[in-house]
């Protein structure tokens, strides 16, 4: 029985709804390789996947889950109920170098100008 509670079902939430999972993760299983599960399952069909572990984001019960944590340090008793499955919310962040390249290579483009008579 004690091998069960160390055990938690947990299914990934997309930001477009679907989801990754659900599947049984030990409890001393930390959020980077959780992180890294997540890459290796992301649905091939989809955009915008993440490259690197540092590109996504997993929210549990409204907290930022670290890297260096485990399952077992970021488990909410108020969310838990035994047997039941936790949804972390993905969140997949674009890497600094793309952010910059969508900026504007000419800044007189963006010029505004107001005269007042």
């Amino acid at each position: 029985m004690s091998g069960a509670q160390d055990q938690l079902e947990i299914k990934f939430r997309l930001t477009d709804g679907s989801d990754i999972g659900p599947k049984n993760f030990p409890a001393a299983t930390s959020v980077a390789t959780l992180k890294e599960n997540i890459i290796a399952q992301w649905p091939k069909e989809k955009e915008n996947g993440p490259r690197t572990v540092k590109d996504i984001k997993l929210i549990s019960a409204g907290r930022i889950l670290e890297n260096n944590r485990t399952v077992a340090d970021c488990r909410s008793p108020l969310c838990d109920i035994p047997g039941g499955v936790t949804i972390m919310h993905v969140v997949v962040q674009q890497p600094f170098m793309e952010k910059e390249k969508k900026l504007p290579s000419d800044p007189k483009q963006n010029k505004c100008v107001c005269v007042i008579l």
